[in-house]
């Protein structure tokens, strides 16, 4: 589906975070192993990539592998590793072509070495590009995001550093995943499901939520087209009033 054409003057998220479920029950509908639904999926991943970088959005993270997923069958997890380190060694040429910074959050000690490798070289590479901040949530999970940044502020106070009334959420959110990008504008999750599953809990604070029914691998520039203009229709308030917004807005 081609997307039509954005809105001129609507607000475009600064940062998109993207829960991309339903790769499992895409190839089920279709009575296909679930590793085609995956590798469907990375099609996917590619159209909103594209979708970002024409509509120019700043900042993209996409929650691949969470922290839990590592309990799913042995198989799976398999074929989803291969074609993750498939995807590294494919893609990562082009995107540092097209000037997207890749980088990845979560804890890289369960992954196998070459992947872990692979995910270094691919950061290495695209370290200097600004034309897109691609971040991918490996083996990610938003407490334990918020516990690495408790341990982090612990031993700075421990070793004196760090004075325990100077830790506020400025100090925590100095010390989270991603702290040198705006927290995400815009959230979306695929598949019908209603919530955010351990997801950049802290960053999504002030988030604006927008679910779809839509599988991921069926999503396309039509689909985020819809969440971009529910979300160019939305007032984003931060606590306070709308009078006090438009106070602020108006010259």
């Amino acid at each position: 589906m081609t997307a039509p054409p954005a809105t001129a003057g609507a607000p475009v998220p600064r940062h998109l975070a993207v829960i991309m479920d339903g790769n499992g029950r895409w190839a089920q509908r279709r009575r296909r192993p679930r590793a085609i639904g995956h590798r469907a999926g990375a099609r996917a991943v590619n159209r909103v990539i594209d979708f970002c970088l024409e509509r120019g959005i700043g900042a993209l993270t996409l929650f691949a592998f969470s922290s839990e997923n590592w309990g799913r069958p042995e198989e799976e997890v398999g074929a989803l590793m291969k074609l993750f380190l498939n995807a590294l060694e494919r893609e990562v040429d082009e995107l540092d072509r097209r000037g997207v910074r890749v980088r990845f959050i979560g804890e890289r000690g369960p992954f196998a070495e070459p992947i872990r490798a692979r995910m270094a070289a691919a950061e290495a590479q695209t370290l200097r590009n600004e034309r897109l901040h691609l971040a991918i949530a490996a083996s990610y999970g938003g407490r334990q995001d918020i516990a690495a940044a408790a341990r982090a502020l612990a031993v700075e106070v421990a070793a004196g550093r760090l004075r325990p009334e100077q830790v506020d959420e400025a100090a925590v959110g100095a010390r989270m995943a991603l702290a040198d990008l705006p927290s995400p504008d815009l959230f979306i999750r695929t598949g019908g499901d209603h919530r955010v599953s351990n997801f950049l809990l802290w960053q999504l604070a002030y988030t604006e939520l927008w679910f779809t029914e839509t599988l991921w691998p069926d999503v396309d520039a039509g689909v985020l087209q819809q969440a971009l203009d529910d979300y160019a229709g939305r007032e984003r308030r931060f606590g306070l009033t709308s009078a006090q917004i438009g106070a602020e807005t108006t010259p």
